[in-house]
């Protein structure tokens, strides 16, 4: 009789592996919305210039893209006669399928609120967002309003037009999902240095600005500013106070905030934003703070003050503040007033900063020309009919000082 093995194997099932977590993730699409308003000062000047030539506003930035409106008097079709005005928001940056809504509002100016207003928002669209597919695209309305209601409507006051666009740019991301965050504040050293000013404990030096003192901190200063440094090491050793010449009291408290802060203080912006924009540019008080800021090598506040200075940018103002940019070493405000004055030359011509900055600064004056040249090859460059230095010293701006474009399709 064979042996039996009482050891057989048997079947047995396979263990299951532990499962992986679960994961998630959310796409999520929305717009990044953005605004422009585009007056048209001179509306009855602008009749006549023909059937499909636009006036275009200043491009703006909505959604990493650039944008312009097209303002048509005379219409964007040749068959229409000019009997309607047309309204267009144009992409005016590269970009392919480039998805939006948009919203172009005709303001009524005599305060009822009673606007022509196309919107996209706020309805249900059966295709979806509109798609501009390339540089150029457009979307708006040929027969946006007829002419001859427009000028006996109340959209039209003093021979001026406003026109509201919105801009939607459609985007996308996907989103993972956190089970645990932390929030974090936003800094807050500012307003710990600021408080160090204000109460002056441990303060070891005295500024002395037209009899007016204030104390502050040699080690802040030196930190910030190499003229302040400078200005300590070649102190005479026992003394604590140091004389500032050429400075207002006012404007050295506002340098002081910047340099303890980091920014400059609500009070001055709001002082500031109020002044006539046709001042001397002498008398602006943010121009003196940035005179201060470069006579201390603060860089970023002379920068912060640029900024501000050249949104009040005017035909009458443009030659002022370029001297005063070039006195300055304010680059980027000289660059700005350059482009203005170029695109404007005609009228800018016509300004008294304009003849004195011919007498004062004569190179200045072949800067302008030479940044409209550059301008001019830059339109002929990308296939546009380029205009030439003569046809740009007839016009370019208007009476009010305000900058005006035009330009043909």
């Amino acid at each position: 009789m064979a042996d039996t093995n009482s050891n057989t194997p048997t079947d047995t099932a396979p263990e299951k592996s532990p499962s992986a977590s679960p994961t998630s993730s959310r796409s999520v699409t929305h717009t990044v919305n953005g605004s422009h308003k585009f007056v048209i000062q001179g509306y009855s000047l602008a009749k006549g210039m023909g059937p499909g030539k636009h006036i275009a506003s200043d491009e703006f930035t909505v959604g990493g893209f650039q944008w312009a409106v097209y303002f048509y008097p005379d219409g964007k079709n040749v068959e229409d006669n000019s009997t309607y005005v047309s309204i267009f928001i144009a992409l005016a940056s590269d970009g392919t399928d480039v998805r939006a809504l948009f919203e172009l509002t005709l303001v009524d100016q005599s305060g009822k609120g009673k606007h022509k207003v196309h919107s996209h928002f706020e309805r249900s669209l059966e295709s979806g967002p509109y798609t501009l597919k390339y540089r150029g695209s457009m979307w708006g309305y040929k027969r946006f309003l007829r002419r001859s209601t427009l000028e006996n409507s109340d959209y039209l006051k003093d021979d001026c037009l406003q026109i509201n666009c919105t801009v939607g740019v459609v985007v996308s991301s996907i989103e993972h999902p956190h089970s645990q965050t932390i929030s974090v504040p936003e800094s807050n050293i500012g307003a710990h240095f600021g408080a160090l000013l204000e109460n002056l404990e441990g303060s070891d030096v005295t500024f002395n600005v037209d009899g007016e003192n204030f104390q502050a901190h040699r080690l802040i200063l030196a930190a910030r500013s190499p003229i302040f440094r400078s200005d300590f090491l070649n102190m005479i050793e026992g003394s604590e106070e140091i004389i500032v010449k050429d400075l207002e009291p006012n404007v050295f408290k506002a340098l002081l905030h910047f340099v303890y802060t980091d920014s400059i203080a609500e009070d001055v912006v709001v002082s500031a934003s109020s002044s006539s924009s046709e001042s001397c540019v002498g008398d602006n008080f943010m121009a003196k703070l940035l005179a201060a800021a470069d006579k201390y090598g603060l860089e970023r506040l002379r920068l912060m003050c640029e900024s501000h200075l050249c949104k009040s940018l005017s035909v009458r103002s443009v030659a002022q503040l370029l001297s005063f940019a070039e006195e300055h070493h304010a680059t980027e405000l000289k660059a700005v007033c350059l482009r203005f004055a170029a695109m404007n030359l005609g009228a800018v011509m016509q300004s008294k900063g304009f003849e004195l900055l011919k007498e004062n600064n004569p190179s200045l004056q072949s800067e302008i020309l030479k940044t409209l040249a550059q301008q001019c090859g830059e339109v002929s460059g990308n296939g546009s009919k380029s205009r030439s230095v003569w046809a740009q010293l007839s016009d370019g701006g208007d009476s009010n000082g305000r900058r005006v474009r035009q330009r043909t399709q």
